[in-house]
């Protein structure tokens, strides 16, 4: 595997990007000569490894740090992640959720990953997702500079790269599979807990996301409950849109929870479903919340998917930003 990644640094050699001001930016091509580097893209390899044969992976807090770090992120960048969450907008359905999105390209061409133009985003039942709101043209508001140029952000975007990198996976149905780019819609997301109201992260219960790879960090939360937000993820004869206390255990294939920052679950999102328990709070005279990126990751869609028409490659030109993506070999 070693002599595999040193044959490759000429891709981290080219011209870096231009670095906005007031943001540092990662640049894994500045990476080329230390070997933190590519210690980082070995453990990444090891844990795409056992993507392959387990179909999801969860990495802690400490082993995400260390490989955001490792590939380049700015450790002052850390501290940022837990309070962008602070600026986010009322959801246009779910009356107990801030939420921003986005959209990125990344590029396996390019070996870059870009900011996409905005885009209304749907799913519907036909992908395994079953809400009142299914099949509705949503629209949420923008992702700011203050997310997507985060250099542990952007880090995150690599290491989930890396490790779909050349992942064979079930196939959903009108999606272009030959296509050498994936499209990630992204969500920054703060699940609220009132006297009043319950904040559900999935109130859809148990369902997959449309996508090919899903995956989910956490940022923080306040005056939440330990019992809150476990993840459970299901093989595919589960039912789709049961509630959690309605699930068969056999069926049940894992159980996971977020609770400290960077916190990650990553999931073949065709070959599993998942469902997730509510946010409860310590005091109950308090609001609680859990906040949280989502990363749904698809190949582009053909124009007779229900996505055909509000699925641009165009860049963002309101808000750009671009990165060099190192792609270690991978022919599984």
């Amino acid at each position: 595997m070693m002599a595999q990644l040193l044959q490759q640094p000429q891709q981290l050699l080219a011209e870096p990007f231009p670095q906005p001001e007031g943001y540092t930016q990662l640049n894994v091509r500045e990476q080329a000569y230390n070997p933190r580097f590519y210690e980082t893209v070995g453990k990444i390899m090891k844990l795409r490894e056992k993507y392959l044969r387990d179909r999801c992976i969860f990495v802690e807090s400490a082993d995400m740090i260390d490989i955001v770090l490792g590939l380049g992120a700015n450790e002052a960048d850390l501290p940022k992640m837990e309070k962008v969450s602070d600026h986010l907008y009322h959801d246009p359905t779910l009356p107990f959720r801030l939420t921003r999105n986005s959209r990125f390209c990344l590029d396996f061409d390019t070996h870059t990953i870009r900011r996409l133009e905005f885009q209304p985003f749907v799913l519907t039942v036909e992908e395994d997702f079953n809400r009142y709101d299914s099949g509705a043209i949503r629209r949420f508001d923008e992702v700011q500079n203050e997310l997507q140029l985060n250099s542990v952000f952007q880090a995150l975007f690599a290491f989930k790269a890396m490790v779909i990198h050349g992942v064979q996976i079930a196939h959903r149905p009108k999606l272009e599979y030959g296509i050498n780019k994936w499209v990630c819609t992204l969500f920054n997301l703060r699940t609220v807990t009132t006297p009043h109201i319950l904040g559900e992260p999935a109130l859809e219960g148990v369902h997959s996301d449309g996508v090919d790879h899903t995956m989910t960090t956490f940022l923080g939360s306040y005056n939440m409950s330990d019992n809150s937000a476990a993840t459970f993820m299901h093989d595919m004869d589960e039912k789709t849109g049961i509630p959690l206390e309605e699930i068969k255990p056999k069926h049940l294939l894992a159980r996971v929870q977020h609770k400290r920052l960077l916190d990650t679950l990553m999931i073949v999102d065709h070959e599993r479903k998942h469902s997730l328990s509510a946010v409860y709070p310590v005091d109950e005279t308090k609001e609680a919340h859990r906040d949280m990126l989502v990363f749904f990751t698809r190949k582009p869609v053909e124009r007779t998917h229900v996505s055909g028409s509000i699925d641009s490659l165009t860049p963002h030109k309101e808000l750009p930003m671009e990165i060099p993506l190192y792609l270690p070999g991978a022919n599984q």
